[in-house]
């Protein structure tokens, strides 16, 4: 039985779903989502695990794309997508999985052209942190291995107000390493999809903007856009205006 996904609906026009990242619930993107919904239906969801959504084990990518596919269901059979961080890696799999995505617009992709050659499981890591009740230091795993927090960083984060929420989300983060896999496009997986793509890059990582001008290269109907002076944040004024034009 699929558990329950939590979602909020705001505005009204061609609808457009929100696929964010780790640590990311609904109040992570309701900004966004009521800039979008000025032109937009827009679906903010609580990826399973967290917020307000249920959960089921064993986890596997198919039971997040159906999720989604759930919520394109909902809102008519078609949707826009945008995916933010590993967000963005789910919404491309589910593209290529074949769900009715009309528009696909993907910001900073944590992907590379290449897998890294030095490759480490970071999920099966992650999961043993987590079994072994050891959420905190899931949490720093994450930061320090996979995002590449520096460690002052890391360590200032520990009394963070916010700290027990990403501690509660810990076990999810095993889902957001699952569905980065070994850290490589593929290139050749999304090569045949036909909606417009749009790939979207912040400065922070030099290596999200060579994926995101590779993987437009590479789709029949995709562009890149780079966003100089952004942040690895959904920040609405810096987003919103060409997901706009995009969406439209």
């Amino acid at each position: 039985m699929r558990p329950t996904i939590a979602f909020d609906r705001t505005g009204d026009g061609s609808p457009v779903i929100l696929v964010l990242g780790a640590f990311n619930t609904r109040p992570t993107g309701a900004p966004l989502a009521a800039a979008l919904a000025a032109r937009h239906t827009v679906i903010n969801y609580d990826r399973r695990g967290r917020g307000g959504s249920g959960d089921q084990a064993p986890y596997a990518v198919e039971r997040e794309i159906e999720d989604l596919d759930a919520l394109i269901q909902q809102v008519g059979g078609g949707a826009a997508v945008f995916g933010f961080s590993s967000g963005a890696a789910l919404a491309l799999a589910a593209a290529v999985h074949g769900l009715a995505i009309t528009r696909l617009a993907l910001f900073d992709l944590p992907l590379r052209i290449e897998p890294p050659a030095d490759r480490v499981d970071h999920a099966a890591a992650l999961d043993a942190l987590v079994r072994d009740g050891r959420r905190g230091d899931a949490v720093e795993y994450f930061q320090r291995r996979m995002v590449g927090l520096p460690e002052a960083i890391i360590v200032q984060l520990r009394n963070a107000p916010f700290r027990p929420a990403l501690e509660a989300m810990a076990h999810t983060l095993v889902y957001e390493a699952t569905i980065l896999g070994d850290g490589g496009v593929h290139l050749e997986r999304p090569r045949g999809l036909g909606m417009p793509m749009l790939a979207i890059a912040a400065p922070g990582h030099a290596f999200m903007r060579e994926t995101a001008e590779a993987l437009a290269r590479a789709v029949p109907h995709g562009q890149s856009l780079f966003l100089d002076g952004a942040t690895h944040d959904l920040v609405p004024g810096v987003l919103a205006p060409p997901l706009l034009q995009f969406f439209a």
